[in-house]
């Protein structure tokens, strides 16, 4: 890891759903780590990583919608676990679900998930972890096998094995979050949960019961072939990580390999969907 970051401090107004789209904008463009505060969210970039050009393709900062200010400076390399630990808050889905740090206290819930997340996505804050949560808990994962693709860390694979699941394979292209994954499985005390770094290409010869797709549009597009080709006969595919106004073109690449949509769930403009072969 390089040592040099560069730090970009935005001022959202207003923060919702601003402040969520901005965050998921800047990690499809390489930024690694964000903590939010009361005024918008700090994000932090390798310094090798970045141009003067990186916000460019940010389009929510050319929305009328709303109103996004920053500066940024090149800083030395942050303390990110003493970061996020000011900033992150344990939360709590449908009353069933606790997403915390171990520094936190245990709720009272039927399932309490230990995460420590460093850089890596997948808490429980963002729209689309919350509704993956949601869609795991409304499905039956008895003695299912389950991929998690694009794991981050590895939340929705702990979940799902403790919903019942019991051979499972969790998925990323990034060496960050494939090392959290593991140290979260570990803490989780999960045991059958598989950790790869890797892409799509892993998936080949494999098949599962349930796939889970937490990632951005246009990966998930490229990717839909492969994960119909890894799904059991009446397999489910759950696909998030894009607004409510893509879900056509989801739809329709689904639809060429039969998947066809079950399930919706909305949160602000991010959308959740459940397919089925």
């Amino acid at each position: 890891m390089s040592e040099i970051y560069m730090g970009y401090t935005f001022k959202v107004n207003p923060i919702k759903p601003a402040v969520e789209i901005l965050i998921a904008e800047l990690g499809y463009a390489g930024f690694e780590s964000f903590v939010e505060n009361e005024e918008g969210v700090i994000a932090y970039i390798q310094k090798e990583e970045w141009h003067k050009n990186i916000l460019d393709d940010i389009y929510v900062l050319s929305s009328d919608e709303f109103e996004i200010t920053h500066t940024y400076e090149e800083i030395e390399q942050t303390n990110w676990n003493e970061e996020w630990e000011k900033n992150f808050s344990p939360i709590i889905v449908d009353d069933l679900v606790s997403v915390r740090a171990p520094f936190h206290e245990k709720p009272d819930t039927k399932f309490d998930l230990i995460i420590e997340p460093k850089m890596s996505f997948g808490t429980g804050h963002h729209e689309t972890t919350h509704m993956m949560i949601q869609h795991i808990l409304k499905n039956d994962f008895t003695n299912k096998s389950v991929l998690d693709m694009g794991c981050g860390t590895g939340v929705l694979a702990i979940l799902a094995e403790k919903v019942g699941a019991t051979k499972l394979d969790a998925i990323d292209i990034d060496n960050w979050c494939y090392l959290n994954s593991l140290e979260n499985v570990e803490r989780n005390d999960c045991k059958h949960i598989s950790v790869y770094e890797g892409d799509v290409k892993l998936l080949e010869g494999k098949t599962y019961d349930s796939i889970i797709a937490n990632i951005n549009r246009n990966i998930l597009l490229a990717d839909i072939a492969a994960y119909a080709k890894s799904l059991n006969a009446d397999g489910s595919l759950f696909l998030s990580g894009f607004y409510q106004e893509d879900i056509p073109i989801i739809e329709a690449e689904c639809d060429k390999h039969m998947l066809k949509l079950k399930e919706t769930i909305q949160k602000g403009q991010w959308v959740a969907l459940k397919f089925i072969n």
